[in-house]
């Protein structure tokens, strides 16, 4: 099978953004608040935003399974107060299942949580109990900044978001690393605020003790684990200046990097600098970047092209990229497989 961890829920009717708005625009006047039965979208219009864009491109390209979960730029937890992002990221999450329950060969489920600047995290645990135990979902995307990037929250190794950690490691799923819209002037989202937050997650990690705690947490930092990669010696260097264990032993049973990374060129690097065990296919298909190439007139999000263009990779290799990691990052995906017999 050909598993793409890293999938968004970005071609959503149009109705669902009209509702946000509506929120949105009520939070300075909430007897405007719009009541969430205002939401109707019928299951032929999800399933004509599925069949047109994401299952037509998987069909296309040659994937199997997308692990699908809310718009990113779209959870926008700097927004309003928890009572905003609760009911918003109950609806979005509740979307991705009702597509999840549509097409289940194709897509199963990862939960938004309902984050909010300078609120305990552990009010997002009911959200992320209703999801996995209800939902069937398999993962979770956790923002590390909720305040759209002015960074307020404490590094991911403070023990302020254990909460969050122990449900993990207590419901056996993977954290995504996945910020939102920023509402920084200085940071465009897609091009600099994401990447910041994937290298800025490294770091964090490479200067804590996360997984003393947590030995069995597992941790997915996206879009090819920002600069990381390209800075791997600065990044073992400045371990070793601040007396961390060599990262093959500090991180590496942990943390996990994505493919979604535009050129041949990333890709290559990110397969020489990384081992093979720590890869896994996506593509955030229909997301940040949905242009052609103008070099190899194919679409840059098609990243299975250049796993299957590297000369390095042996089948073993791109097994383990396509699927074997997948089903061991996200145990709760294997059991669902499994249970249809795959």
């Amino acid at each position: 099978m050909i598993i793409d961890i890293h999938g968004h829920y970005t071609t959503a009717p149009d109705a669902l953004e009209a509702w946000r708005k509506q929120q949105v625009a009520a939070i300075a006047n909430p007897a405007l608040m719009p009541n969430r039965a205002a939401l109707r979208i019928s299951d032929d219009e999800l399933r004509e935003s599925i069949e047109t864009n994401q299952l037509a491109k998987m069909k296309e390209r040659g994937s199997d399974l997308t692990i699908f979960s809310p718009r990113a730029s779209f959870m926008a937890h700097h927004i309003g107060d928890f009572a905003v992002s609760s009911t918003w990221a109950s609806i979005c999450n509740e979307l991705c299942h009702r597509v999840a329950t549509l097409f289940p060969d194709h897509f199963i489920g990862a939960a938004m949580l309902p984050q909010s600047p300078g609120v305990d995290p552990k009010t997002c645990i009911p959200e992320m109990e209703k999801c996995v135990r209800e939902y069937g979902f398999v993962g979770i995307n956790l923002n590390p900044d909720p305040s759209g990037g002015h960074w307020t929250s404490p590094p991911l190794t403070d023990r302020h978001w254990y909460p969050i950690y122990e449900k993990m490691v207590e419901l056996d799923v993977p954290a995504m690393v996945h910020v939102s819209t920023s509402c920084n002037a200085c940071f465009h989202s897609t091009g600099a605020h994401y990447i910041n937050a994937d290298t800025t997650a490294v770091m964090q990690l490479i200067e804590g003790d996360l997984f003393k705690d947590f030995p069995t947490l597992k941790i997915i930092v996206p879009h090819g684990g920002g600069a990381a990669p390209y800075h791997w010696g600065r990044y073992r260097g400045l371990a070793q200046e601040l007396k961390r264990p060599l990262l093959k032993d500090h991180l590496l049973h942990n943390v996990y990097f994505d493919t979604c990374v535009y050129h041949q060129p990333g890709i290559d690097l990110l397969a020489r600098v990384m081992p093979v065990d720590n890869i896994l296919f996506a593509s955030e298909m229909i997301g940040a970047v949905r242009g052609i190439d103008p070099e190899t007139g194919h679409y840059f999000d098609d990243t299975k092209r250049y796993i299957e263009a590297n000369t390095q990779l042996s089948a073993e290799d791109r097994y383990k990229i396509y699927e074997g990691n997948a089903r061991r990052v996200f145990p709760r995906l294997d059991a669902a497989l499994k249970a249809k017999g795959q």
